[in-house]
């Protein structure tokens, strides 16, 4: 069982927004020397609380910074660019970090309307786009990539919408959140679409075996009660998204705590902390082990963010630490073979 890491460059309210791609670089060496094996970063237009625009850009940076840690894209909004490109970059991050590179491809829409005319959204064949970028990487495709990958980019779903069908058609991992995963709601679709993606899978060179990630917010603290005060500033941000249309820089856990807030914010913000595992090292180490069973997944992507960057940095050292005690928790439930099979 694997622990990752997913950064999006949050912006933080009162300062400059390179300030959170500087973040996001410190992060990953922490994630480094902490042991995580993957740090993930996402592709983001047009949002205010968001500096992650350019996950080829920043991880270019990344890879300057780090020497071990897997780095990856959760995920390339492929309907925004062309196969060509998207190859062209990562075969180039390849060259700088030779079998440390995981290429995420997802078919989210801009964020807004006038961000979907300005990235020219128009209606794509995910899995026709997916395929013809897998060619290119790995020499397949009429068209020779320049440079050659240092080796493989593994290529990874977000399975959103039909992207598990597509992902089990190509025989490719997912990477599955929100509904899905059943974690404040219930978990039945979630289970059967898993169900449905594991019995459609058809093998590839890449991936002989179905294998599942999650992601979610997780977020550790001594105590329960200030672990679900560090979500506090992403779900006000969430809420704040769904009310006005405008997904804001984080705020302060105290600002969040003291400003007034309609019914619908509040229940915004309930369904955020619902959706999310915080607690406790040993409250969390026990909730992540009972999705991980119910799941099948071979890794989970911990999204958490919060304003404070120290609070976040021990969060991430706590996430860290647990990985063995899931893993103890799994095979004293009998998970083991399932998660052996992932």
């Amino acid at each position: 069982m694997q622990i990752s890491l997913l950064d999006r460059s949050r912006s933080r309210a009162g300062e400059a927004e390179t300030v959170a791609l500087r973040g996001t670089v410190s992060r990953a060496r922490h994630a480094e020397r902490l042991g995580y094996q993957r740090f993930w970063v996402a592709e983001h237009h047009g949002v205010p609380g968001i500096a992650g625009a350019a996950p080829a850009v920043l991880l270019a940076a990344i890879t300057g910074a780090t020497s071990t840690i897997r780095l990856g894209s959760a995920g390339v909004m492929l309907p925004h660019h062309q196969p060509l490109v998207v190859a062209e970059q990562f075969a180039t991050l390849s060259a700088f970090a030779p079998g440390r590179v995981d290429l995420g491809l997802g078919r989210s829409p801009g964020f807004t309307p006038p961000v979907r005319r300005a990235l020219r959204q128009v209606d794509r064949d995910f899995a026709a786009d997916l395929a013809e970028l897998r060619g290119f990487l790995d020499g397949t495709a009429e068209i020779t990539l320049h440079p050659r990958p240092e080796g493989a980019v593994p290529l990874h779903v977000l399975a959103t919408g039909s992207g598990l069908r597509v992902a089990a058609e190509l025989g490719l991992p997912v990477i599955v959140g929100g509904p899905l995963l059943g974690v404040a709601g219930d978990p039945e679709p979630g289970r059967a679409a898993l169900a449905e993606y594991r019995r459609a899978f058809r093998p590839s060179a890449q991936q002989p075996v179905p294998r599942v990630a999650i992601s979610l917010d997780v977020l550790v603290a001594d105590t329960a009660a200030e672990a679900a005060e560090l979500l506090l500033p992403e779900a006000w941000a969430m809420a704040r998204s769904r009310t006005t249309g405008v997904f804001p820089p984080l705020e302060p856990v105290a600002a969040v705590r003291s400003g007034s807030r309609t019914s619908r914010e509040q229940q915004y913000l309930e369904q955020v902390a619902a959706a999310a595992i915080t607690g406790t090292p040993a409250g969390v180490e026990s909730r992540l082990a009972e999705l991980i069973e119910r799941t099948g997944a071979a890794e989970v992507v911990a999204a958490g963010s919060t304003f404070d960057r120290e609070a976040l940095a021990a969060s991430d050292a706590a996430v860290a630490a647990m990985v063995g005690g899931v893993a103890r928790s799994l095979d004293s439930t009998g998970a083991a073979g399932v998660r052996g099979r992932l």
